[in-house]
């Protein structure tokens, strides 16, 4: 990839302050506060309807905010036009113009703002996602992964403060999409910019951005890096989004300084007091899959670094290369999905089979008493993403 440390300016912290966005009917966004630091690559994760595209086209200054500010560089951008503001989007739909060649395409908002040198600036950006030999070409002409990077390209040529990707990856085959993801974190890393990622793709969110907010109705539900919200879920919103969880209620038991001892059908299920929300009454705790060990016989002598909870049946079985996925039945604790890695030929147990499960009590998380709908809002908004385009370039 092209060195061009110096091709775009240094990203600006983005702040949203209050900021509340009400509709006929419903609120999309509850008071939301937010600090993206400057130069950091961001997510905000969450199913359809939650709320994150209305973040987003509220940043570009495509809606506006009921209440509250936002605030780019520590200027307030809230009542600018979208072309006003030093932001540009990337779109999941590319938005490229069919009768334009590739560095037409490229060029476009500089020629628009009238920005001296645009064809240089332009080839400039297509070496940085290494493109400038397909500079001459029509859209139609190249790939999907190609038009993507286009996209990127005329987005950064303009140098903005904050960079806005809107499902940007969603259209692409998995391969292509992996490959680009491991491209889009490469160039932010290179130019500085302060990219914001609106996705539902949890592995998306996961790979590329430094800190990972998942949004639930409107609201923030946890934020932090990748693996902190992965490890250590605090609702079971966030728990069941974030990859799978196998949850159980239970009933707190006994505790030290350390450890919170549950109770769950006779067995213990022990959690650290500083991997728990809750300490007392009715709880939830949670492991995930593949921190789970399948036994054919019952664990003896287990110490009290240890969860067991048995016996079991197995009653489905996936093999699918790097590791077996088994669906465990219990009428005590009811089913719980086991991933192993395939370290031996096939899977190491069978269908029908009775088996223990065990985990380190370290890798126990207690959630929040979360009794959140985790049904999407019915926030939909539809553009016309050539002309939107056209409209931010101005």
């Amino acid at each position: 990839m092209a060195n061009i440390t110096t091709f775009a300016d240094k990203g600006a912290d983005l702040e949203l302050v209050g900021i509340q966005k009400r509709f006929p009917g419903f609120t999309a966004i509850e008071n939301l506060d937010l600090t993206i630091p400057a130069g950091s690559f961001f997510a905000l994760l969450g199913p359809s309807g939650c709320g994150k595209t209305t973040t987003l086209r509220l940043v570009a200054g495509l809606e506006d905010p009921t209440e509250g500010r936002i605030l780019l560089g520590g200027k307030d951008v809230t009542d600018l036009k979208p072309f006003k503001r030093p932001v540009n989007t990337v779109f999941q739909s590319y938005a490229l113009f069919p009768h334009m060649t590739i560095l037409e395409n490229v060029a476009f908002g500089l020629r628009r703002r009238k920005i001296g040198d645009p064809v240089a600036k332009a080839q400039d950006a297509l070496r940085l996602v290494e493109l400038d030999h397909v500079q001459d070409r029509k859209p139609a002409q190249l790939s999907g992964g190609q038009q993507q990077r286009v996209a990127l390209a005329r987005a950064v040529v303009n140098r903005p403060a904050l960079l806005l990707l809107d499902e940007p990856l969603g259209a692409l085959d998995l391969k292509l999409r992996r490959q680009m993801q491991q491209e889009l974190k490469a160039i932010q890393q290179e130019v500085g910019l302060t990219f914001l990622h609106v996705t539902h793709d949890q592995e998306e969110a996961m790979t590329m951005a430094d800190t990972v907010a998942v949004m639930n109705k409107g609201r923030i539900e946890q934020m932090g890096a990748p693996e902190e919200l992965y490890e250590l879920p605090k609702t079971v919103f966030v728990a069941n989004f974030l990859g799978q969880s196998n949850l159980f209620s239970v009933k707190v038991a006994g505790s030290t300084d350390q450890v919170i001892h549950t109770d769950l059908g006779g067995s213990r299920i022990s959690v650290p007091r500083s991997r728990s929300e809750r300490d007392a009454g009715e709880i939830t705790v949670g492991v995930r899959p593949e921190k789970l060990r399948l036994h054919r016989q019952q664990p003896a002598g287990h110490d009290a670094s240890i969860n067991v909870l048995g016996p079991g049946v197995i009653t489905d079985v996936s093999f699918i290369g790097v590791s077996t996925q088994y669906t465990v039945e219990s009428s005590v604790y009811g089913s719980v999905q086991v991933f192993a890695q395939n370290v031996e030929a096939g899977p190491a147990a069978a269908l029908g089979d009775t088996v223990w499960l065990s985990w380190l009590v370290e890798h126990t998380f207690g959630l929040l008493d979360d009794r959140l709908d985790t049904g999407a809002l019915t926030t939909e908004f539809s553009t016309r993403a050539i002309a939107t385009q056209a409209a931010l370039a101005e």
